[in-house]
């Protein structure tokens, strides 16, 4: 049941989870029931059930990003190993970016990060992305909240509208001396952005292939939206 949940990218109901899994529903009542103790599922006012988290991920916020995580972890593993270079998927909270999680690339020298840390969005690439959707007033606000200078606005704005004219952000200067970084925005099956596409490596050898690297990553980002895109128009003509 939890792999079905993983898989799916919107909460359902008894009815609609006991036949996908072909089980009775009094079955699929006492799993449900014995994966929202353990914390796993979660049910919803409207009576419907949806993923907290997957066996190993720990949420303390309690926000669903178990079901993403499963969908994008193997395209970022496959970004990764065509790029050489470490792979991060990324969301907004608040003015923040929170790390979901990372894949290294098999070398010696790469670039790695802690995920714990949330990052300002504003100076990292795949805030920019994530910010990139937003309207002028929240960008507006978002400014005021993370106690923007007028530069620092204007900058962000110039990020911004880099971002959505090539469907990627190149940062050849991340927040960590010596790394740089490249963003797509992933776009949910309601036309948000619901997380941001991250390759990350060393400066030097980052930049000298940043034009594939920005590539990959934007299609990566593009196929796993495509996916989302699909699984929500699957939902709702089951519905």
């Amino acid at each position: 049941m939890i792999e079905w949940f993983a898989a799916t990218t919107a909460p359902a109901g008894l009815s609609e989870i006991a036949a996908a899994l072909v089980m009775p529903k009094s079955s699929a009542l006492q799993m449900l029931q014995s994966l929202t103790e353990r914390g796993y599922i979660q049910r919803l006012d409207n009576g419907e059930y949806e993923l907290r988290r997957l066996p190993g991920e720990i949420s303390a916020d309690g926000r669903n990003y178990g079901a993403l995580i499963a969908l994008v972890s193997p395209y970022l593993l496959e970004a990764v190993q065509q790029t050489g270079e470490s792979g991060f998927i990324a969301v907004l909270e608040d003015q923040s970016i929170r790390y979901l999680n990372k894949v290294l690339p098999k070398r010696e020298i790469l670039y790695d990060r802690d995920i714990v840390p949330t990052r300002p969005a504003h100076k990292v690439a795949s805030g920019i992305v994530l910010l990139s959707r937003a309207s002028k007033a929240e960008i507006d606000r978002y400014a005021v909240l993370a106690s923007l200078t007028a530069q620092e606005h204007s900058k962000l704005q110039e990020a911004i509208a880099s971002a959505l004219s090539s469907g990627f952000y190149l940062n050849p200067m991340g927040i960590v001396e010596g790394a740089a970084g490249a963003a797509a925005p992933i776009i949910g099956a309601d036309g948000k952005v619901v997380a941001a596409f991250n390759i990350s490596g060393p400066q030097a050898r980052f930049v000298s292939n940043s034009d594939r690297i920005s590539q990959v990553v934007r299609e990566a980002a593009v196929a796993v939206s495509e996916e989302l895109a699909r699984r929500g128009r699957r939902l709702s003509k089951g519905r």
